[in-house]
Parts: structure tokens; C-alpha cells; sequence
């Protein structure tokens, strides 16, 4: 994954670390959208429910701006698919560093508007416009993290929410079991089901870890995750960077054969 290649090996060291590392960031981020502002942030399910009900209950401009949350979530996945699996599709080289880029200037943006005061005060009920734009940029992450990590992993890894995982894991977990009767098309269900177990035990993990960040530093809790997209940033820079590198010198090397 660091190196933008097309084949993506499911269970390489490195891309099981960044899935972990992923898994970490979306519990650690929805669990400081629901102390900052009383709402879940890394899936969308909910607000299919709170759309409708808002409208009934507040009138049109609640339920639009809640509308707006999903929609977010939406465009930050659209974002991502444009920049790696379009890009995977038309054979060309996937732009993951500006994925990460986008991810890590956000929470740049959220740290240092929540250190001024931007967002009111931590914690306080989900009421104004300072709020919703808290809500959206925190989805917007997620989608842009989720589309990411959902493209290069082939569709097997979520890292933003479990609903996912859980259901392929329970259905993993039976096709271990009767494995013997199922036959070898079931054979990695071991590796794969480790790897859910993974995913959900470090969404867990990053939840119970924002919660003693953000009760403890508020909004500058976000540093945390500031910092882990920060160093895959500039990880896949380097990556895109050496890649750019080696395939000059190899086309100086044709240019001066050919000579």
C-alpha cells in the first residue's frame, strides 16, 4: 500500500498495521465527536433515522442540517475513490499521500479552531452551525478514510465502523468451524477472522484511548490522531517521492543505453 502498487497483499505486515492503525484513528475519532457534540461520526447509519425524525420534531432546517452529515461522509468517500480507485482502474499510480494529506490537514484544522474557541465549548449539545461544521469535518475524515482503506484492502477491511466486520466475522467464524466440510476455498478464514478480531479489538482500543484524551485535554484531544495520519502522510510522501526517483533514474538509464 505504501508503495501505491496495484496488488495489494491482504496480510502483509505493513498494510495489517496501517488497518490496525486505521481502526484505532476511527475509534479515537468517533469517540470525540460524541463528547464533543453528542453524535457518532465514523458511520452513517443513525442519521437515517435522525433525518426524519428531526424534520418531524424541529422542521426543515434541523433535519437539512442533519442530512448534511451523511452527506459528508458521502463526499469524503468520493473523494477517496477518485484518488485511489479511479485511479486503480485507469492502471494509473493511486494518490494515497493526498488522501492521507486531506485527512491530516483536517484534523489540523479541527485542533487549531478548537484550541480558539471556533467550536464553543467541549461537550456542549449539538445545537449550532459551530457544531454541525465539527460534525462534517470529522465525517468527512471518516470517508475519506473508510473509501481508502475499503479500496486498496479490496473491499474486506473497514476501519471507521464494525457493523461490517461483525456480520464477516460471525459468518467467518462458522466457515472455520465447519472448514473440513466446506473444503479449501475457506482455507485464510483463520488469518481473516484474526484480522477482524483485530480490527474491532483497536476500534475498541482507540474508543477507550479518546476517551481519556478528550476528557483530559478537550478538543486538543484530536493531536492523537493528528499525529498517526501525520506519519502515514509523510510515510506515503517519501513512497511517492522514491518511486518518482527510481523511475527517472531508470528512464535516464534507457535514454543513455539507447545513446
Amino acid at each position: 500500500m505504501l508503495h501505491g502498487t496495484e496488488s495489494i497483499a491482504h496480510y502483509k505486515t505493513s498494510n495489517v498495521t496501517i488497518w490496525m492503525l486505521m481502526a484505532l484513528q476511527g475509534g479515537f475519532l468517533n469517540m470525540g465527536g460524541f463528547l464533543a457534540c453528542h453524535r457518532f461520526v465514523s458511520h452513517v447509519t443513525g442519521y437515517a433515522t435522525m433525518v426524519p425524525f428531526e424534520f418531524v420534531t424541529h422542521g426543515i432546517r434541523e433535519a437539512i442540517l442533519m442530512a448534511l452529515v451523511p452527506t459528508f461522509f458521502l463526499l469524503g468517500s468520493m473523494v477517496s475513490g477518485y484518488l485511489v480507485d479511479v485511479r486503480l482502474r485507469l492502471h494509473k499510480r493511486p494518490r494515497y499521500y493526498i488522501s492521507f494529506g486531506l485527512i491530516f490537514c483536517a484534523l489540523v484544522f479541527i485542533c487549531t479552531l478548537g484550541d480558539q474557541g471556533f467550536f464553543g465549548r467541549f461537550g456542549e449539545p449539538l445545537e449550532n452551525e459551530r457544531d454541525y461544521f465539527l460534525v462534517l469535518l470529522l465525517t468527512f475524515i471518516c470517508g475519506v478514510q473508510n473509501g481508502t482503506i475499503t479500496t486498496v484492502s479490496k473491499a474486506v477491511i473497514r476501519t471507521t465502523h464494525l457493523s461490517g466486520i461483525t456480520t464477516d466475522l460471525g459468518i467467518g467464524l462458522m466457515r472455520f468451524i465447519f472448514r473440513q466440510k466446506i473444503g479449501a476455498e475457506v482455507a485464510g478464514e483463520g488469518k481473516a477472522n484474526l484480522m477482524r478480531i483485530g480490527i474491532i479489538g483497536f476500534f475498541l482500543f482507540g474508543s477507550m484511548i479518546g476517551y481519556n484524551a478528550f476528557a483530559r485535554w478537550d478538543f486538543n484531544g484530536f493531536i492523537l490522531p493528528l499525529a498517526t495520519s501525520g506519519i502515514l502522510f509523510f510515510t506515503m510522501i517519501y513512497f511517492a517521492l522514491k518511486s518518482k526517483f527510481l523511475a527517472a533514474q531508470k528512464d535516464n538509464a534507457v535514454k543513455t543505453n539507447k545513446s
